[in-house]
């Protein structure tokens, strides 16, 4: 009967839709994804590393001796004691979740990104400024990157609460609804 056909339709439909998660192809994707874009901000780190040894060389032949000399180590004054330390046991570090350790990262990168943009303002070459600054904009890439993972992942999460309660109601709402009224709705409009 018409009525039939247009509830399996409908019932089909809804199985296709709970079941996409499933097929494979699109857990690929995702997978593939989420590896490109850890794989993108583990490069940015490095590439920063590398950008830090030459700014921070520049810098210090900037301020001259006895700041450029190897074997310089100055005591840590009130204004650095408030600069992010990455002085941290490894095995405690080690021992922290991923979901603390990136938060930590987000902390220190967007404490020091303000401290460096800070510094920016008293460097007094062109050249020094230019580096700073496009260290800086790598930097702020970092945070960015970091703090949308951590985003992404709430946007997931309550993605997945809603649609867990959306699935709940409409559950509840269909044993309200006798099928040929639903079935009738759908015909009506065109299924």
């Amino acid at each position: 009967s018409p009525t039939g056909d247009s509830w399996g339709i409908f019932t089909f439909l809804c199985a296709a839709l709970c079941n996409l998660p499933a097929l494979p192809a699109l857990n690929c994707s995702e997978e593939l994804g989420a590896g490109q874009s850890i794989q993108q901000t583990y490069d940015l780190t490095r590439y920063l590393e590398h950008q830090l040894r030459t700014l921070a060389g520049t810098y210090l032949n900037y301020l001259g001796p006895p700041f450029n000399e190897p074997d310089f180590n100055p005591p840590r004054l009130a204004r650095a004691e408030r600069v992010p330390s990455a002085t941290v046991d490894l095995d405690l570090w080690r021992g922290l979740t991923d979901n603390a350790r990136l938060a930590a990262n987000y902390r220190a990168y967007s404490r020091l990104l303000c401290y460096l943009r800070v510094l920016d303002g008293q460097v007094g070459t062109a050249e020094l400024r230019h580096r700073l600054a496009h260290f800086c904009a790598s930097l702020q890439g970092l945070v960015l990157s970091i703090g949308g993972k951590m985003d992404d992942f709430w946007l997931l999460k309550e993605l997945q609460t809603w649609l867990w309660r959306s699935a709940k109601d409409f559950n509840r709402l269909k044993k309200k609804v006798p099928p040929a009224v639903v079935t009738l709705r759908l015909e009506a409009r065109g299924f």
